[in-house]
């Protein structure tokens, strides 16, 4: 099996990689809202790359509660006109992902740049939206939780309770896949953006069942790819966006 995580746009690439003829399994964030690299994407499709390039600065910072009066102060008065034009590069984008999943054995679960509904309404035939359950993949019993950490208040956003009942209902499995990483440092800091994004209780799940392998995304530049847990191997699948390279189970 192949596994890939924040595809951030990356479409044709997806395509390639569906492609070669093995389950695939994707771990979040389809949709490319800001390319901090380039401050391209969605969000400078609407606001233009200045507006980007300031907002990116502040969160770069820590600075949250500035990017948010940044943001509300650009959309006073366009809401609705902002708020459609998302939904129809939203759209866009979902559409570009159902044809390059087209014909492939596919597992998708959501990041914290997605919409969860629309991404699930969005998926062809032979592509199976997965969040909170267990499937078996080649033999394996694969755990998936989609989400990311709460922080900016968007619907890609999960609540720790939240997952931690997700995680609670996989029981015991040979891999587990989520988006976000797991509260160790090494994997949850981006050394670029300088923000640490980690889930407690993915952590102490990972200590409590100890499945043999945890795959996952979200950090794009991690101080570490992999790191290991008692008996379970913890590896960050990689920025999809930048690299085009699946990483194939075992």
């Amino acid at each position: 099996m192949l596994l890939v995580a924040d595809v951030h746009g990356a479409f044709s690439a997806l395509a390639t990689v569906a492609q070669l003829g093995e389950p695939l399994l994707v771990l979040g964030d389809l949709l490319n809202f800001i390319d901090y690299r380039t401050n391209e994407g969605m969000l400078a499709d609407v606001a233009g790359k200045e507006f980007v390039a300031q907002l990116s600065q502040l969160r770069s910072s820590g600075d949250v509660e500035a990017s948010r009066r940044l943001w509300a102060e650009h959309h006073a008065g366009r809401e609705d006109e902002i708020r459609a034009r998302y939904r129809e590069l939203i759209d866009a984008s979902y559409s570009a992902v159902a044809d390059a999943l087209t014909g492939a054995e596919s597992y998708v679960t959501f990041g914290n740049a997605d919409r969860p509904d629309l991404l699930q309404a969005s998926l062809p035939p032979g592509s199976r939206f997965v969040d909170g359950e267990v499937v078996e993949v080649e033999g394996y019993a694969v755990g998936f939780i989609g989400g990311g950490v709460e922080g900016i208040g968007v619907p890609g956003e999960v609540p720790e309770s939240t997952m931690a009942d997700k995680l609670a209902a996989l029981g015991d499995i040979d891999i587990l896949c989520t988006h976000v990483a797991p509260a160790i440092r090494s994997l949850s800091m981006d050394v670029i953006g300088g923000r640490l994004k980690q889930s407690q209780v993915v952590r102490e799940y990972i200590e409590d069942v100890q499945p043999p392998w945890h795959y996952f995304g979200d950090i794009h530049q991690p101080q570490a790819t992999m790191w290991r847990v008692g008996r379970t191997v913890c590896r960050n699948v990689g920025y999809f966006r930048a690299t085009g390279i699946p990483v194939r189970h075992r």
